[in-house]
């Protein structure tokens, strides 16, 4: 007689203590009990629901990579343009870290995107505070501001103004527009901005990061059924 699982019903080996499919713990009756008094026997190992997620060691494992993650995702070097490459890196480690303490030792890709939503939400905070640490410092403490300027017109407004020129756009409206890229709020507004599409690609990235790992290390350890 196959075995199902109560929630799930996925086919479910005799031995094993929790579905393949959910993490669903099971139980198990002994079959040389007398009729009328057959009790549920409890596996020897304690197994949770592989959907949850035990939050006090997956936050230990998500700040353990989470900070060096983003402290090395800011800027424009070649470590700083592979920051999504160390945020997948750390959502999927967080999770991988996170499993070495759990029973069974596998979760749900729902529960492995948690953590990895986690460690993003971390690391893009430590990215964001690094860059404008970073920011600061250069521009009024080692007297790069006029570089900076200088950088802001050349890369950015002048290119911007050559673009809509030829997409069409009137003189007039190209003025209005670089008179307000160049001013503090307009700046300020464009650097929260770039800051803000940063932050949301560096959360997607780890959380995909988790849900992978989460979903090669279950495929790994769940029985052939």
């Amino acid at each position: 007689m196959e075995i199902t699982c109560n929630r799930c019903h996925q086919a479910v080996l005799a031995e094993n203590c929790y579905c393949p499919a959910c993490g669903l713990p099971q139980l198990v009756y002994g079959a040389d009990a007398p009729a009328g008094q057959i009790q549920p026997v409890r596996w020897g190992e304690a197994v949770r629901d592989a959907s949850s997620v035990d939050w006090k060691p997956a936050l230990r494992a998500a700040l353990l990579l989470a900070i060096p993650a983003g402290v090395l995702s800011f800027g424009l070097s070649v470590v700083g343009l592979l920051g999504f490459v160390w945020m997948a890196v750390a959502g999927a480690w967080a999770v991988a870290i996170y499993l070495r303490s759990q029973r069974p030792a596998w979760i749900t890709i729902g529960a492995g995107a948690r953590i990895g939503l986690v460690t993003g939400l971390l690391g893009a905070w430590a990215a964001a505070a690094t860059m404008s640490l970073a920011l600061f410092t250069a521009r009024f403490f080692f007297g790069q501001g006029k570089g900076m300027d200088d950088f802001w017109q050349g890369q950015f407004v002048e290119k911007a103004s050559q673009q809509w020129a030829t997409s069409g756009i009137d003189a007039q409206t190209i003025m209005a527009a670089k008179t307000l890229l160049n001013s503090p709020d307009g700046r300020g507004g464009m650097i929260i901005c770039v800051m803000f599409f940063l932050v949301l690609a560096l959360v997607a990235f780890a959380t995909a990061g988790g849900a992978l790992c989460a979903r090669l290390m279950g495929r790994a350890r769940q029985p052939e059924v």
